[in-house]
């Protein structure tokens, strides 16, 4: 395909001047295509991969659609998620920076219903929003569509999964029939085309064929391991590879928090991104996270759709996806912008065959990685410490400190005695990664300041606290902080208990003496009334599944669903007592995954 420049695609000089500000000169293969066909007026369909600039490719000839003297809403975006609404919303304000008159809104759930009343008032031109809220406006009559020109479906197929078709019809219904639509997505599964088939005028169909679905600068590896010792090798490999920031993706709510609890008792800088967190905390986090105020963020799938950042150095999927579309919109976090990436998922059992599915899907090999041993780990944490500590010497950006170190040597140290002191403060009151000690099991526990955790929280799914990785890495020389080190979980004070080798099933014991971890009780919670739904993991449902399923045939919010235990061919959800029935009528009339499932009280 050839490329183009952004100037040869017949463009306003307010909008190309926009797009020199941000540093684009050539467009991308979508972008090259879709500009000058939307521009016509035309109705697009548009498939492409993540990081492929779709964004860019539908805001530009929206924008340029627009008539800024006209204050009423003339074009309207739908995104699945709160976060890809605002990181949609962030492009148009920036592509439309030259444009006078011409106002972007954000309307989403969590965000304050005033602030989006007074945007409207004020004649935003271009509306952004999730399905749920733009009903929730419709409803009140604070957003007319009657003089829509173009309307953008973003992430078509994942709002579909999201259970949002219903609102999708029922917006589209209340804009012109002489409207341009415009249809992107990553896949385009049946009920997409019949969306298209309903909706569109003779659309033009743009997709750009890619040699494989996934990101080629990524390196995917996978490691067999017990679940229960997945904690203990995420920290070797962070270790062992000297990795600052990345991603960490969960298939539960519940997980991502107990995950990052223990990144942040180990001594990692780390935070969490859920759909139970308000939008304030989003934003908070994700400010960090892009400005490198975290080493790891911990997410959810639905979480982390939206996430636009260019230097993620890995992702880790510490539990396997569901469903491997998912596993291409993760690893596609990282390996951006022409950089390489790395991607790192955990296998248990018979997740393998899952890994066969994904790289059947994806047309690339997903290489068996080596477990690191504890060895290796200590001589990696060793050489990082080398490495930094030559870096700072040949560059001399120190504070000379020679009457000190001449006071000690006049009082008869040795200079290497004195240096070995000076790295056992460094790293907290440790000893040196590397240094001798009679046996692994018993080198001496790092002395431990005061911190805001005090104790490291335990696994609820049988995982052990991790102390292998009990000594914490060196603090990165440009955050000029010491990084708190890690938290003991367990053991006798001053001695390090021994772990176990985390292992694969080829590595395993025998059936007879592996260990068991704990059973979960399966009491339903005080206030909760446990459902039974028949279906399961095999037609890849999700926990945010059932919890959007519920919301959106109840109108309940979702915190009224409780915990969700997915088995293969069926699942039980709890949810708040007082509208269990109402629940279960609503469901049973529904369809989840575009299935008709039974739903009665467990």
């Amino acid at each position: 395909m050839t490329s183009r420049l952004f100037t040869e695609l017949g463009l306003s000089p307010e909008v190309l001047k926009a797009i020199d500000t941000l540093g684009f000169e050539q467009a991308s293969p979508i972008q090259a295509e879709a500009i000058p066909v939307m521009l016509a007026g035309r109705d697009v369909v548009g498939q492409s991969q993540t990081g492929s600039g779709k964004t860019a490719a539908f805001a530009i000839p929206a924008i340029e659609r627009t008539d800024p003297a006209h204050p009423v809403v003339q074009v309207l975006i739908l995104c699945p998620t709160r976060e890809l609404a605002v990181q949609v919303a962030e492009e148009v304000f920036k592509l439309a920076a030259g444009k006078r008159g011409l106002h972007a809104l954000p309307i989403y759930g969590g965000q304050s219903y005033e602030r989006q009343f007074q945007g409207l008032r004020q004649g935003a031109q271009v509306v952004i929003g999730t399905p749920g809220r733009l009903m929730d406006h419709l409803r009140r009559g604070t957003l007319r569509l009657d003089q829509v020109r173009t309307v953008i479906l973003d992430e078509a197929d994942v709002m579909l999964d999201m259970g949002f078709r219903d609102d999708i019809e029922l917006i589209l219904q209340g804009t012109p029939t002489e409207r341009q639509t415009v249809f992107f997505s990553a896949t385009m599964p049946a009920a997409i085309r019949e969306l298209i088939a309903r909706y569109a005028r003779d659309p033009l169909n743009i997709r750009i064929e890619q040699k494989t679905v996934t990101v080629p600068t990524v390196e995917q590896v996978y490691y067999e391991v017990d679940r229960r010792f997945k904690l203990e090798l995420l920290i070797r490999l962070i270790d062992i590879h000297d990795l600052k920031l990345g991603i960490i993706f969960c298939n539960t709510k519940r997980m991502v928090d107990d995950l990052a609890d223990h990144l942040e008792a180990q001594g990692y800088s780390a935070d969490r991104l859920h759909g139970d967190m308000s939008q304030a905390q989003r934003d908070r986090v994700m400010s960090k996270f892009r400005k490198s105020g975290l080493d790891f963020l911990v997410a959810t799938d639905v979480a982390a759709r939206g996430i636009d950042v260019n230097d993620v150095e890995v992702v880790f999927n510490y539990d396997l996806p569901y469903d491997v579309e998912d596993y291409v919109h993760r690893i596609g976090r990282t390996g951006r912008a022409g950089r390489s990436g790395r991607a790192i998922s955990f296998v248990a059992g018979r997740e393998l065959f899952q890994i066969r599915n994904i790289e059947r899907y994806t047309n690339t090999r997903v290489h068996r990685g080596r477990v690191p041993t504890l060895a290796e780990v200590e001589d990696a944490r060793q050489d990082v410490i080398v490495n930094r500590l030559r870096q700072t010497l040949q560059g001399g950006a120190f504070r000379r400190q020679d009457h000190l170190i001449e006071r000690l040597l006049e009082e008869g140290f040795a200079s290497t005695d004195i240096a070995s002191a000076l790295l056992h403060h460094l790293q907290g009151g440790s000893a040196i990664p590397g240094a001798q000690s009679p046996s692994p099991e018993a080198a001496p526990r790092p002395a431990r300041p005061p911190a805001p955790r005090p104790t490291a929280p335990s696994f609820s799914h049988g995982e052990p606290a991790t102390t292998s990785g009990s000594r914490r890495r060196p603090a990165r020389p440009t955050e000029g902080r010491p990084r708190i080190p890690r938290a003991e979980a367990h053991g006798t004070p001053g001695v390090r208990p021994s772990v176990r080798e985390p292992h694969g099933p080829s590595e395993a014991p025998g059936s007879s003496g592996r260990l068991r971890p704990p059973k979960h009780s399966r009491r339903t919670p005080e206030g909760q009334t446990r459902l039974f739904m028949g279906i399961g993991a095999e037609a890849g449902v999700t926990p945010i599944d059932i919890v959007n399923t519920v919301a959106g045939e109840t109108g309940l919010p979702g915190k009224v669903v409780g915990k969700v235990d997915i088995r293969e061919r069926h699942l039980f959800a709890d949810v708040a007592t007082e509208h269990a029935k109402g629940i279960v009528a609503k469901l049973n009339r529904a369809q989840i995954k575009g299935r008709k499932v039974k739903v009665k009280v467990a």
